[in-house]
Order: C-alpha cells, then sequence, then structure tokens
C-alpha cells in the first residue's frame, strides 16, 4: 500500500510527458509577416511576405468594412483578386500546414487602382475621332491617347478633367488605335482601355438625278478617295424607302408618277458611312387622287392619307360636321384635320389643285365619324363587402364605357354602358391608377384623367410570440406587400404595452410573469390606411424561483430547494464536469433530489420552469456550487467559497 500512490504518480508523469510531445507535434505554423501589399490591377491586390518554415500554403484576406475576400496561394507573392476598385483594403494573411492554420498576421492596408474608363469611340467626320467614357469613381483626370494601329506615324495624348476628347487632323480611312485610363488625386493610374477605330470617308458630290424615261429614275455621283462602296437612299413622300448598294458610281431605281423623291447618297469603307451630303429631292408629274383613306381617327383629330395624285402641286382637304367646317393645304398626300369635336359625323373631301388646271371638283369624299369623347370620373367609393365603385359622367352615344385600375399587382377592368360600374377582389396593400375609356364603332376615346386608389393594407402572417426573458416577450411576423408600419398591443389585467415600428417584431416589456394577456396587431399604410390584423391570448411563463438552496442526502445525495410563486412545473439541472444531472419534483412540491452525485467537482445549477408545451425555458439565474471529498462521507457542500454542510446559501 505503501509504494502504490508512488506508481500512480509515476503514471501521471508519464502521461503529461506523452500529451506535450503530441502536442508540440501538432503546433500550429508561424504567423507571417506581410512585406508589403500593393495593387496593380483595379480588381486585386498582390502580398509579399516572409516564408514561414513549415507551411504548406497562406490564406490571404482582404477585407473593406463590408465584405470579405479570402484566397489560397502556395507561395509569395500571393494575390487576392475580385476586388472593388478604389476601394481600401485591410489584408491579412495566415501560414497554413498540416499541423492547423496561424493566427492572422498584423493587418495591411492596400487601396486598388482605379477601374478602367468605359470607351465609347467613333469617327464624326474624315479627319477627327471622337472618344467619351462615363466618370470613374476617385478619378480626377484622364489620359487619352490616340496613335495608327500599324505603329506609324505620330502619338496623340491628351489629359483631361472631362468625359470626352476629340482628336482631330488625323488621316481619313485610317485604322487608329485609342488607349486610355484614369488617375487619382496621388497621380496614379489605373487600369486602362483600349479600342481601335477607323475615320467615316468623305461625301459623294456632283450628284446628278433624272428621269429618263418616264418611270426610270438615274442618280450619279463623282468617285470618292477611300470609298469602298455606295448606297443610295430613295425615299417617296409617303414614307416608302428602298436603296442601291453598289461599287459602281450610278443607281437606276423605278419611278412612279405624283411622287416626290427624296435621294441622299453615301459612301462606306470599314470605319463605316461617310457624312451626309445634300438631300435631293425629285418630283415626278403628278396622278388623281381617288383612296381617300383615315389612318388615324381620335376624338379631335383625323389623319388621311391618299395615293399622290398626277398633276397635282397641292392638296386641300375640307372636313364639314353640321356648322362645323375644317380645312387644311398641303403639297404632301396627308393631311391631319385637328380641332375637331369629339363624336361627330364629318364629311371629308380631298381636292388636287395645280396652276394649270385649279382645283379638280370631281373628287369624292367620304364621311369620317371621330372617337367618342373621353369620360369624366366623379368619384369612387367603396361598399360594406370591399367592392370599388366607380362613378363618371357620360357624353356620347351608344358608348361602352371602360374602367382600368393598374397597379404594381396586376390590372382590373369593368365595363358598363350607363355611368357606373363594380370591381371585386382588388388585392390588399395595393395602389392604383384609375381610368376611364369610351368606345364606339368610330374608335376609343382618350383615357380620362387617373384618379388615385389605395386599398387598405395587407396583414402579416405567421404571428409568434416568444418569451426572450422573465419580463420582456418579443412578437414577430412576416412584413406585408408593401412598405408600412406596425402597431403591437398587449394588454393583461396590470396594463397595456404598445410598440410601433416599420420591422417585423416588437420587444414589449415590463411583463409580469405568470399572467394571462392578449396581443393586437394592426397594419398601417404610409397615408394612413389601417386594417386590425391579429388578436390572440397568451400566458406568460412561470416566474424564476427564489430562494435556491441546496442540502445534503446521506454519503451521495443533494437535494435541491427553491420558492415558487405559484404552482407550476419546473426542472433542475446540474452541469458538472463528471456529467449533468436532472430532476424534476413531483407535482406541487418545490424541491427534488439527485442521488448518486460524484464529489469534489463543482456544480451549476438552474431551477427553470416549464412551459406548457414542454420546452424548458433558460433565461433564470445560475449559481455554482462545490461538493468536496471528506474522508470516507461525500464531503461539504461549498457556496460561493463558504463550507456549508446542511445548506447552501440563496
Amino acid at each position: 500500500m505503501a509504494g502504490g500512490p508512488k506508481r500512480h504518480l509515476s503514471l501521471i508523469g508519464f502521461s503529461l510527458i506523452c500529451l506535450k510531445m503530441v502536442v508540440s507535434a501538432k503546433t500550429a505554423p508561424e504567423i507571417p509577416t506581410i512585406d508589403q501589399a500593393y495593387s496593380k490591377l483595379s480588381n486585386s491586390i498582390t502580398v509579399e511576405w516572409v516564408t514561414v518554415p513549415g507551411a504548406t500554403g497562406y490564406l490571404l484576406s482582404a477585407e473593406d468594412g463590408e465584405t470579405v475576400i479570402e484566397t489560397m496561394v502556395a507561395n509569395s507573392p500571393g494575390t487576392v483578386t475580385g476586388l472593388k476598385a478604389a476601394t481600401l483594403y485591410q489584408i491579412t494573411i495566415r501560414s497554413i500546414s498540416a499541423a492547423g492554420r496561424s493566427q492572422a498576421s498584423p493587418p495591411t492596408q492596400a487601396k486598388t487602382v482605379l477601374a478602367a474608363p468605359i470607351l465609347e469611340v467613333r469617327s464624326p467626320s474624315p479627319d477627327s475621332i471622337l472618344v467619351r467614357w462615363e466618370a470613374v469613381y476617385m478619378a480626377v483626370g484622364f489620359s487619352v491617347s490616340v496613335m495608327q494601329a500599324n505603329g506609324m506615324g505620330r502619338i496623340w495624348k491628351e489629359n483631361t478633367t472631362n468625359t470626352s476628347l476629340t482628336f482631330s487632323c488625323l488621316d481619313a480611312g485610317t485604322l487608329y488605335t485609342i488607349k486610355a485610363y484614369a488617375w487619382n488625386a496621388n497621380g496614379i493610374p489605373g487600369d486602362d482601355s483600349t479600342c481601335n477605330q477607323r475615320t467615316i470617308a468623305c461625301a459623294p458630290g456632283r450628284v446628278t438625278i433624272q428621269e429618263d424615261p418616264p418611270g426610270n429614275l438615274s442618280v450619279a455621283w463623282s468617285n470618292v478617295d477611300l470609298g469602298d462602296y455606295y448606297v443610295v437612299f430613295v425615299k417617296s413622300d409617303d414614307g416608302l424607302e428602298v436603296h442601291c448598294n453598289t461599287s459602281l458610281t450610278q443607281c437606276n431605281f423605278l419611278s412612279e408618277c405624283g411622287f416626290t423623291y427624296f435621294i441622299s447618297v453615301f459612301a462606306y469603307n470599314k470605319a463605316g458611312q461617310s457624312p451626309l451630303s445634300d438631300v435631293f429631292n425629285y418630283t415626278t408629274a403628278p396622278c388623281c387622287p381617288s383612296d381617300i383613306n383615315p389612318v388615324l381617327v381620335s376624338s379631335d383629330r383625323v389623319e388621311m392619307v391618299w395615293s399622290p395624285v398626277r398633276g397635282a402641286e397641292l392638296y386641300e382637304t375640307k372636313a364639314v360636321g353640321g356648322y362645323n367646317v375644317v380645312e387644311c393645304s398641303d403639297t404632301a398626300p396627308a393631311c391631319t384635320l385637328s380641332a375637331l369635336q369629339c363624336d361627330t359625323k364629318y364629311n371629308i373631301t380631298v381636292y388636287s389643285f395645280s396652276e394649270v388646271r385649279g382645283s379638280n371638283m370631281s373628287c369624292s369624299s367620304r364621311f369620317v365619324t371621330t372617337a367618342p369623347c373621353s369620360p369624366e370620373i366623379k368619384n369612387i367609393s367603396k361598399d360594406a363587402f370591399s367592392t370599388i365603385n366607380v362613378h363618371w359622367r357620360a357624353t356620347n352615344n351608344d358608348a361602352t364605357y371602360t374602367v382600368t385600375a393598374r397597379g404594381e399587382k396586376g390590372l382590373y377592368q369593368c365595363s358598363s354602358t350607363g355611368e357606373a360600374c363594380a370591381m371585386g377582389d382588388l388585392p390588399c396593400g395595393s395602389v392604383f391608377s384609375v381610368t376611364a375609356v369610351a368606345e364606339t364603332q368610330a374608335g376609343k376615346s382618350l383615357p380620362s384623367y387617373s384618379v388615385p386608389l389605395e386599398t387598405v393594407p395587407c396583414c402579416p402572417t405567421g404571428l409568434t410570440v416568444t418569451q426572450v426573458t422573465q419580463t420582456v416577450i418579443n412578437v414577430s411576423w412576416t412584413f406585408g406587400t408593401v412598405i408600412q408600419t406596425y402597431v403591437t398591443v398587449l394588454e393583461s389585467l396590470v396594463g397595456q404595452s404598445k410598440c410601433h415600428t416599420h420591422q417585423n417584431h416588437c420587444l414589449l416589456g415590463c411583463i409580469p410573469c405568470g399572467i394571462d394577456y392578449t396581443v393586437a396587431l394592426r397594419a398601417v399604410s404610409a397615408t394612413g390606411l389601417t386594417t386590425e390584423c391579429a388578436y390572440q391570448s397568451y400566458s406568460s411563463n412561470a416566474c424564476c424561483p427564489l430562494g435556491v438552496k441546496l442540502y445534503r442526502l446521506g454519503h451521495n445525495g443533494i437535494r435541491i430547494h427553491w420558492q415558487a410563486s405559484r404552482s407550476a412545473n419546473y426542472s433542475t439541472d446540474l452541469y458538472g464536469s463528471k456529467g449533468i444531472f436532472t430532476c424534476a419534483p413531483s407535482a406541487g412540491f418545490s424541491f427534488c433530489d439527485v442521488t448518486e452525485i460524484p464529489c469534489g467537482d463543482v456544480y451549476t445549477v438552474v431551477v427553470s420552469p416549464v412551459a406548457e408545451t414542454g420546452l424548458k425555458l433558460t433565461f433564470c439565474p445560475k449559481k455554482i456550487y462545490s461538493v468536496t471529498c471528506s474522508g470516507s462521507t461525500l464531503g461539504m457542500v461549498i457556496y460561493r467559497g463558504k463550507r456549508n454542510d446542511i445548506a447552501s446559501r440563496g
């Protein structure tokens, strides 16, 4: 027996030595030291450091206050990518080995360089190039250079604080390379952008147009240096356009009587289209009008078109509706009759005119009725069943009225031949613009002036009440469909607690434990519309017990005793290094016993009320006790350093 303790101590010492050897073998690598961190590109920072012995890799971290980006690298130097331009980052590094990773190195600051300007380049003339770009964040100036793409000739370079530059005195039809970058207040350049642009060839000259024979329009022009091919556009006054693509200097087109043709000729090369030269027009002999057609009929306007007529130099259009007469004269085969009366039948005639023949009075006419007048919404009402009733003032004959409520959640309509219609099932929490349109066989009126309509806010779903502490509860819910605020009211026999918030939860305090209360929730829109959403009853949890004490029970047992404010279920937990011990009292009792508890340990004791759902509440205070071993008995119960072999002091 005398040698037993010594052998036991030797075994413990040997175990500690072995444990120390194992821990030493798995020590994490050293913390690396950053030599320097710098940025050459706007989306990356390069870091250099002193190599750590035994490290198999390194973890680089870049933090800008909002995000953290990490990158694994094998050795120095390493680069962190995916960063934001012109942004200050805190750079740290950790070394990694099979044993683990080191702590982060002391941080080093580095700022990414400016982003490259996004260039928009074009050649507005044969001897110039216009360069435009958007403003670059943190940039105070820009450098732009232009040189021939083949590397020959001079280099044009300009510095500017603007966002555009024009380089002139360039060679026509030549490919140029444009390079631009921005710099910051310290003069540090950022990323650069490069693109190519060829200068637009000169415009063709000496354009001649002739019709020989009739029906054949011939267009000719002079040759253009540096022009690869030519395109001739011929557009008649009715909007029809044709074109000819050729490498020659002449194009032929078919022509018709009564049209005025507008001709433009462009030269093209790899840079694109030449500047616009003169636009030429050529008018063929007119014809007699016959097919008069209204292309647009509105409440106060009618647009008429017809085929051009041979010999006509002027067109006179007359609309007669009762005592209302509207006229217009034009050389084009179209006329817009405006200032007409809505929902009115007009007799419209188009006359052709020339200096030689005068007016052709035999031209036929046709009747056109203008579109109906726009209705006027008088009011919008809502009945007890949440149906929207829209009323308007009607002034048209045989018209159908359609009311439209348009919002983010969709489009809702109702129709009527009278002066009112009803719409139902509009979604809550929505804002609509309500308009009315009249429709007849002649067409549709312009919409009425819109009237705003707002429905009551939507009620949130998923109302949840959670007890946070003994006297504080958290009421939470899901957000509604529009921006709104919420009012939460808690009422009990001891008083009322209220919270007004734009968030989806509220903390309500000063709630006595062990009482019944109700929670009401209201949703309020930005304009003050209110919806009563929820009204539910709850009970707060039992109070945390007072006077928690521990008593000895024989050699290896402890009794935990407390004082409860009312009848409730409690659970007791003792947490020690040798295990967790739990006991629950019998119904109506305020104590429970724990047997076979090991001595020589420190225990954290928590007595918690148990909710009706069986959930054990975790906010009650904790107490720490020490159970010592004394001789062959269980030992003493010590609370806060004071011995007490009968009971602990609460």
